[in-house]
């Protein structure tokens, strides 16, 4: 399916020729969304197995949405780019869905951001794990059958796309897309910073983030922006000691 080219990336393409930028050019998300029937859409990457982070978003519960998993460290975003896991939930308050045991705690915290329905395809080229696209909805209800044949062709092109930029890409660390950038790039300076405090590394200085945001029902990226403003210092239980 990911062969036929759907008209809003087809003109998408035709514009990447004419990009002057160091990656692409944003993705046309909103008219993806509005294609796919949906009210938001995240794309993200995790080139080689890295952590995915949300790289361009449209709708307003999007980043909220993906915060929330980066959080709980748990989701259908994560399942979808790390393990290649289609996570189709038509109404994330159905509690026969599998997720209510797979996920535990989330499902009621999606529903309580006012999103009802997720849908999470993985971006992929044989074994190659690149990320997500996940897209929402504020009502519950599936997608129709050409909404999914659409969005498999979406994703398939998405990961042609990115593929082909990293392979191009003169540095390891070349970004895929121009702006906006990476959405959490804030949590992982606070991360850095969080783990010098507390002499530790990086994975258990996230896991403290988490710990924090997860407790105090906040946003991660909020409680990283406290730490990086010297707002909020946390010991080596989680705890504020500021």
């Amino acid at each position: 399916m990911a062969s036929v080219i759907l008209p809003v990336m087809a003109d998408y393409l035709r514009t990447l020729n004419s990009h002057a930028g160091p990656g692409l050019a944003p993705l046309p998300l909103a008219a993806c969304a509005d294609m796919l029937g949906l009210d938001g859409l995240g794309l993200l990457l995790a080139p080689g197995g890295e952590k995915a982070e949300l790289v361009q978003s449209f709708g307003e519960r999007t980043v909220a949405l993906e915060d929330l998993q980066q959080v709980q460290g748990q989701g259908p975003s994560l399942d979808a780019a790390h393990h290649g896991a289609l996570i189709l939930l038509p109404d994330v308050a159905d509690t026969t869905a599998f997720a209510t045991d797979r996920w535990l705690g989330l499902p009621g915290a999606i529903e309580a951001l006012g999103v009802r329905a997720v849908f999470a395809f993985p971006l992929r080229i044989g074994v190659i794990a690149l990320g997500a696209l996940t897209g929402h909805r504020v009502r519950p209800g599936p997608m129709s059958t050409d909404q999914l044949t659409d969005a498999f062709r979406l994703a398939g092109t998405i990961s042609q796309i990115a593929i082909a930029t990293a392979a191009q890409a003169q540095l390891p660390s070349a970004p895929l897309l121009d702006e906006p950038g990476l959405h959490f790039a804030e949590v992982h300076q606070a991360t850095g910073m969080l783990a010098d405090q507390l002499d530790t590394d990086c994975d258990h200085a996230l896991i403290r983030l988490r710990g924090y945001a997860f407790s105090q029902n906040r946003p991660l990226l909020d409680v990283a922006r406290d730490v990086l403003a010297r707002r909020l210092r946390l010991d080596d239980n989680g705890d504020n000691t500021s």
